[in-house]
């Protein structure tokens, strides 16, 4: 089995930084796209910011410019680094990853969610 395991969150002033981390681990051969999604009470889930195992990057227009995505590809672990947050940043965020497993078979999946409050 393949588990995702989100850290990083919690309360933070406006204008405030944060640095989410997302681990997997399990039977993994490969991870491909790695990314953030984030849900905000009473909205849909919406895509934050994705990172392919190449490199290549891609952000919501709400994260240009402010979040920053990384991947460290030996440890299969995921980051999102989060400047001049705002009120409109309170979400829970969740970690994906799409994984090609040992026996070759290839999934999608998600963590448990981190919890972001932006508040003064």
């Amino acid at each position: 089995q393949v588990q995702l395991v989100e850290s990083g969150g919690g309360l933070v002033q406006p204008g405030g930084s944060l640095r989410l981390a997302c681990a997997a681990s399990g039977s993994i051969l490969s991870a491909n796209t790695m990314g953030w999604h984030r849900q905000a009470p009473g909205k849909q889930r919406e895509l934050v910011a994705t990172k392919s195992s190449g490199g290549w990057t891609n952000y919501s227009d709400s994260g240009k410019g402010r979040f920053t995505i990384s991947r460290n590809n030996a440890k299969n672990t995921v980051y999102l680094e989060m400047n001049s947050l705002n009120l409109e940043d309170t979400a829970v965020y969740f970690c994906f990853a799409n994984i090609r497993r040992g026996g070759g078979e290839v999934g999608d999946y998600w963590g448990q969610g981190t919890q972001v409050t932006v508040s003064s």
